[in-house]
């Protein structure tokens, strides 16, 4: 029996070789009782809850000691603005870095080993950076804990691909792409309250902790799910038992995304060759298709103004409102209800085209996440929030208005982030991590990168054009979705990338 499911996948796979569009991974994996795809709901949510509580986990660590960074300063007898910057930005210049590394790891070993070890890494950066000596060495040990930190940031949407259907992958999403949203926004918070009662150092020492637990409970909780990788296995077992004199390494690796982004089969007869083609894929991704390279390109504008934000909100309401270490972190709270709202607003309509679409007989396009009633409201609300946040602040009109502000802001970033997501899932399944991964790269940099100048900017001309200044650039791109929405299918189909 498991020997004819095998045999039945390895068909239909070099089947997509002749003709791709005809055989999706996920639809043939259906078919099989042990695929990811057929486990019980109950499983499949408990897995994604544990990813996405990962998720929300390493990007809390960008910023959770942010209120603390004076205090740094003082310990090390520094005075840099751009260093007291740094500190904070490095942890996601790792996120950069990272991605190359990670996803294509994962797309070649599988998710689960991938995740287990850059969580006991992320940990053991974490007790590093809570003992640093100097300076020095905490930015160093915030890098790697960066790099070791983004693996569900990679690989999460790649494992919600796994395990989801295109008609429920919405919700899902949303859920995951809270996290790196919303993890630097309470970080703050958080961090406020144990740097003014234990020190900065305390921040580290609480992540490691609840990173711990959190490992632990991971490794039992979390199976593999990528397909291509429980094949090669199942096919492996089989071969040993029945004592078959194929190598493993001859065993068909299905490299084969979803039809709609263009994808090939492809059947290599060395591991090397699919490893070397797993650490290239995210950069040729990158390069190659006009999808990919253009949505990250407008996400890592957003990340990069958000971060802006994130690294200059202590300052700001500090300046400006006289807020304790306490009070500025509670500053980020504005940003994350505008999040909630716009993650419940999001959630609610990203499946709603391809429910329409199944329901009527019709194949789900990946464009169908791209709905001019979720990019449009999202894309708008960004600027709108930025000018809010900037005048208010330049003006010292009470505290709530640039909150509300952030509020603006925060809604509008949710739904972009998880409408860019979704796309890329629908439109590179099984290399979902991948596509995540080019998309991660870009918007670590911008996210690392353009805070260094964002007090510079406010010292120049003032919190009101420095702000207005970012809401224009958000402006700039806001046509990118929407355009998307119009042409996205015809770029797809015209500039396919062999992966």
């Amino acid at each position: 029996m498991e020997q004819a499911q095998v045999r039945e996948l390895k068909e239909e796979g070099s089947a997509g070789s002749s003709n791709p569009q005809e055989v999706p991974l996920d639809q043939s994996a259906r078919k099989d009782p042990e695929s990811p795809m057929n486990w019980t709901n109950a499983r499949k949510w408990t897995i994604i809850a544990m990813v996405s509580f990962i998720t929300f986990l390493t990007p809390l660590a960008s910023s959770m000691f942010a209120p603390g960074v004076p205090e740094v300063m003082q310990d090390f007898n520094s005075s840099s603005p751009t260093l007291s910057t740094f500190v904070v930005s490095v942890y996601v210049l790792g996120f950069a870095f990272g991605p190359l590394i990670v996803a294509p790891l994962s797309e070649y070993y599988g998710r689960a080993i991938v995740y287990n070890a850059c969580n006991a890494l992320f940990v053991v950066f974490n007790i590093a950076s809570a003992v640093a000596p100097n300076l020095a060495s905490l930015v160093v040990f915030r890098f790697l804990d960066g790099c070791a930190g983004v693996a569900p940031i990679s690989c999460g949407s790649g494992t919600i691909a796994d395990l989801m259907p295109p008609e429920t992958r919405g919700v899902a999403i949303a859920l995951w792409s809270l996290g790196p949203l919303f993890g630097p926004i309470i970080g703050p918070v958080v961090g406020g309250l144990l740097v003014e009662a234990k020190g900065w150092r305390w921040a580290f020492w609480v992540l490691s902790i609840v990173g711990g637990v959190a490992s632990v409970i991971f490794c039992f909780v979390v199976p593999e799910t990528y397909a291509p990788v429980l094949l090669r296995r199942k096919s492996a077992r089989l071969h040993k038992t029945t004592e078959e004199s194929t190598s493993r390494d001859n065993i068909p690796y299905v490299d084969q995304h979803s039809p709609e982004g263009g994808g090939e089969f492809v059947e290599s007869s060395t591991q090397p060759h699919l490893f070397s083609q797993a650490l290239i894929r995210p950069m040729k991704m990158l390069l190659l298709s006009p999808i990919v390279a253009l949505m990250s390109t407008y996400v890592a504008a957003l990340y990069g103004l958000l971060y802006v934000l994130f690294t200059t909100f202590t300052t700001v309401f500090s300046e400006q409102y006289g807020f304790s270490a306490i009070g500025s972190g509670l500053a980020f709270l504005g940003g994350g209800v505008g999040m909630l709202f716009g993650l419940l607003y999001a959630a609610s309509l990203s499946d709603r085209a391809i429910k329409a679409r199944i329901k009527n007989g019709q194949v789900p396009k990946p464009e169908d996440r791209l709905s001019l009633y979720l990019v449009l409201p999202g894309a708008l609300t960004i600027p709108a929030g930025l000018f809010i946040y900037g005048w208010s602040t330049d003006k010292h009109v009470h505290w709530i208005v640039p909150e509300i502000g952030n509020a603006v802001t925060g809604f509008g970033m949710i739904v972009i982030v998880m409408c860019v997501q979704t796309y890329l899932v629908d439109a590179f399944t099984v290399h979902a991590a991948s596509a995540t991964a080019a998309n991660t790269v870009l918007r670590s940099l911008a996210g690392a990168l353009l805070p260094l100048c964002g007090l510079g900017l406010y010292e120049a001309v003032g919190l009101g054009w420095g702000n207005s200044i970012l809401a224009f650039i958000a402006l700039a791109f806001a046509p990118i979705p929407v355009l998307f929405a119009r042409f996205g299918e015809v770029l797809r189909v015209r500039f396919p990338v062999k992966l």
